[in-house]
């Protein structure tokens, strides 16, 4: 049955809203309090009450793994550290009304207009604080003032560029600010996500559905960043505190998303006042740094001394006008919780206007003349004139609270320490409206809170057409935060004209940019070629394990010759054969993984997840494994998901240099691991069976049959896997795939003269082309073993350190 204006909420089809029961004095988003459903709710639940609780849970199913395959995560901290948990969605979208969201636009606007005034003057001018509209200790003692930062203006003008508010709807429909991001705000990557994993929920009708779209506001942001670059030369990037902390993986996404380096601290320099990225082809000037840590751990040089994750000399180049901090350092000033108890009055002040959107209540308990100022503005701030006589109070004064504030909101007195400013503040615990949420076929309301985004763009401030909600489990408010076990929900924001569809493909209208050639930083440079390293070293082990278990399985005797050799190799490169699937099987591909996850913005979603599925099966090889049959299939199973990862990597990754560092770590670690073998297993005192071995863990047993008419030898195996140039698991085949990629590397030759690193490679390469079966010796092929091994010291070298 189709919903109109009369229609009974609980005569939904499937009963969907039988059980939907507002709370007493409680704003709702579905219903008004009449009880009717809002008209902007309406087409949805009528596509929602059209399917079975079959087809909702299947398309519910659809968005966790879109989310899943996506590698969509957040870091969570509990008594037993830090885990990555899956991103906890909530999939019945918050539905808001263009008209209502224009209320909140407008008054988000006028209040980033306020903030950016506000730090302006605080790191200018100070005449807030002159005139007695700031307390100076609240200034003064909160840890997120920085000093040094004192009279330095921003290269663009600006101190905010990027914004994020948290905001609430009182019982009377009113929406409240509950909280300022200026800091490093987090979660439009996340927002992003909820899109994309709520569409596919409901395909068919977000096709049709008059939703706004989020894609142009990224792409309008994007492009004001690379404006303010100013020299063509030099870069965006986004600094990030690393892979550690919690919204890491949107850091990631948001650089991948924009096209924008992703940094850390330790892949910055700063020379002669100018910031500069250390990358393989040497220092590149970095002019926009959209930075996602806190201003404190910056700089260790004149900011926290003790940071581990900034760059020193950062605030020199700031002061010296080299780089446009997105946002600027210091502005995390405004996220201190009493600053709202003051910002109606410094609207009036500064914009000759009061706030659009409320704060919620909030008052600073820290001196004496906060007294005077809380009583004289009780009226205007929501206050009971008798909460001032209370000042300073703890919790146990909430009896302080009168009959005039009790009717204001129906709500409680939170008291607490406020961490940046040392001092006791209080704020009204604001009654959060509710929303539907999905619960055992049932839509049940649950509180919720808004996230919205703005971004400064060339013609001004411009609010994300969307946000995401935080969705608390229970009626309990206060377990909306995810740490506390709360949900995301998408925010669709639902009227006006049909938005038209837009992408951050290149517009006509916006400046075209293309990325620099040899502009990978260091860091990445090392993590990718690492990651090469740990992938092919993880299958030469696999490859070993298969034809250990095997041969032990035929022959059931681990004293037998062959058997006992392989084994001594095994324990020699950290697999304990004892072991089904040794721990450092398991372990070294957790390290490729661990090295993957440092260069996520570089990485394709697909090879992301062959990795980690690659990782996981290991581990789940080694709790169900019974026997040596079992191992041999296993590790057959695990060699066709290496593979089919190394397939990915081949086929699809773009052939930038990232790649080639990773086609590098690949190529020399199966040209040292195969030389290393070819020393073990040609020795003429090595047990019968041991040329067989080498082909079957080389690949290359078809190719012996079809390449030789004579019986197998150690001449023919060291001519197939130590020399032959169309064999990938022979030894020269990858020295001359390093030469050829170290070649086209920067500054592989200087001055028509070939590099260091370069003239290594090819002498490593020459020495073997030039050899003979006959002279390969385990001896020379030992020192062969250890000349590829020192190549990466020297690619270190050249490039990393």
């Amino acid at each position: 049955m189709s919903l109109d204006e009369n229609a009974e909420p609980g005569a939904l089809r499937y009963g969907l809203l039988k059980a939907y029961r507002p709370f007493p004095d409680v704003s709702d988003e579905l219903l008004f309090p009449d009880g009717r459903v809002r008209p902007v709710w309406r087409p949805f639940l009528e596509h929602l009450s059209a399917l079975t609780p079959e087809e909702i849970t299947e398309r519910f199913a659809r968005g966790n793994q879109y989310l899943n395959d996506a590698g969509v995560y957040f870091r969570q901290y509990g008594q037993d550290g830090a885990n990555e948990r899956e991103w906890p969605l909530s999939h019945i979208p918050v539905i808001i009304s263009q008209d209502d969201w224009q209320v909140i636009a407008d008054g988000l606007t006028q209040r980033a207009e306020l903030l950016e005034q506000v730090v302006a003057d605080l790191y200018g001018d100070n005449r807030l604080v002159t005139n007695g509209y700031l307390p100076a200790s609240l200034i003064a003692q909160s840890p997120e003032w920085q000093r040094p930062l004192v009279g330095i203006k921003p290269k663009s003008g600006h101190f905010l560029h990027f914004l994020s508010f948290e905001i609430g709807r009182g019982p009377d429909g009113t929406w409240w600010v509950l909280s300022d991001r200026a800091q490093a705000p987090s979660g439009a990557g996340f927002a992003l996500e909820n899109r994309v994993a709520t569409g596919r929920v409901f395909n068919e009708f977000f096709a049709r559905a008059n939703v706004h779209r989020l894609a142009g506001f990224f792409r309008r942001f994007r492009d004001h960043l690379v404006e303010l670059r100013g020299e063509s030369e030099s870069r965006v990037s986004i600094l990030t505190p690393g892979p550690l902390n919690d919204t890491y993986f949107e850091h990631a996404y948001i650089a991948r998303y924009l096209g924008f380096m992703l940094l850390e601290g330790e892949d910055l320099t700063v020379e002669n006042g100018k910031l500069m990225v250390r990358t393989v082809a040497g220092l590149r000037p970095v002019s926009v740094l959209w930075r996602r840590l806190d201003a404190a751990w910056a700089d260790p040089v004149e900011l926290n001394e003790t940071s581990h994750i900034g760059t020193p000399g950062l605030v020199q180049a700031v002061r010296s006008g080299a780089v446009t901090m997105i946002n600027a350092l210091g502005t995390g000033i405004l996220e201190t919780r009493a600053l709202l108890a003051f910002l109606p009055r410094i609207s009036e002040h500064l914009l000759g206007e009061p706030l659009k959107l409320p704060n919620v209540a909030t008052w600073w308990c820290g001196e004496e003349g906060t007294k005077a100022y809380v009583k004289e503005n009780a009226e205007g701030m929501m206050f009971s004139p008798a909460l001032s006589t209370a000042l300073p109070f703890t919790s146990s004064h909430t009896d302080f609270i009168g009959k005039d504030f009790d009717k204001f909101h129906k709500g409680i007195l939170e008291t607490w320490i406020d961490s940046k400013s040392d001092k006791l503040v209080g704020q009204e615990a604001v009654t959060l409206s509710t929303t539907p949420a999905y619960d055992n076929g049932l839509l049940v309301p649950r509180p919720m809170s808004l996230r919205v985004f703005l971004a400064r763009t060339t013609n001004g401030w411009e609010v994300m057409a969307g946000g995401f909600a935080r969705i608390g489990q229970t009626e309990d408010a206060s377990a909306i935060a995810m740490q506390a076990g709360g949900s995301a929900a998408d925010v669709w924001i639902v009227g006006g004209q049909k938005p038209h569809k837009e992408t951050l493909l290149h517009q006509t209208e916006s400046p075209f940019f293309k990325s620099q050639t040899g502009s990978l930083p260091s860091r990445a440079a090392d993590n990718l070629f690492w990651l090469g390293r740990y992938v092919e070293r993880a299958e030469g082990a696999v490859r070993l394990l298969r034809a250990y278990h095997a041969r032990l399985m035929e022959t059931a005797d681990p004293e037998a010759p062959l058997v006992a050799l392989t084994a001594e190799y095994l324990d020699k490169i950290g697999m304990a054969p004892v072991e089904p699937v040794p721990d450092g099987l398991c372990d070294m591909l957790q390290s490729a993984v661990a090295s993957a996850a440092k260069v996520r913005d570089r990485f394709s979603v697909d090879g992301w997840l062959a990795l980690n599925d690659l990782a996981q099966a290991a581990n789940g090889a080694k709790r169900t494994m019974r026997d040596n049959a079992d191992v041999t299939r296993a590790m057959g199973l695990l060699l066709r998901k290496i593979t089919g990862f190394s397939g990915l990597v081949h086929e699809n990754m773009y052939r930038f240099i990232g790649w080639r560092f990773l086609s590098i770590g690949r190529a020399l670690e199966r040209a040292h691991r195969m030389a290393d073998l070819l020393s073990v297993f040609t020795d003429e005192d090595a047990p019968e069976g041991s040329l067989e071995l080498l082909l079957e863990v080389g690949d290359s047993a078809m190719s012996m049959s079809r390449r030789y008419a004579v019986s197998l030898s150690h001449a023919t195996v060291l001519d197939l896997l130590a020399m032959d140039t169309k064999n990938p698991r022979a030894v020269l085949y990858q020295l001359t795939d390093m030469k050829d990629h170290i070649g086209v590397l920067p500054n592989a030759t200087e001055n028509g003269h070939l590099s260091e690193l370069a003239r290594s490679v090819l002498q490593v390469h020459t020495l073997l082309a030039i050899a003979t079966p006959e002279t390969l010796t385990p001896a020379s092929l030992a020192d062969l073993r250890d000349q590829i091994s020192y190549l990466s010291v020297e690619l270190t070298d050249a490039y990393i350190r």
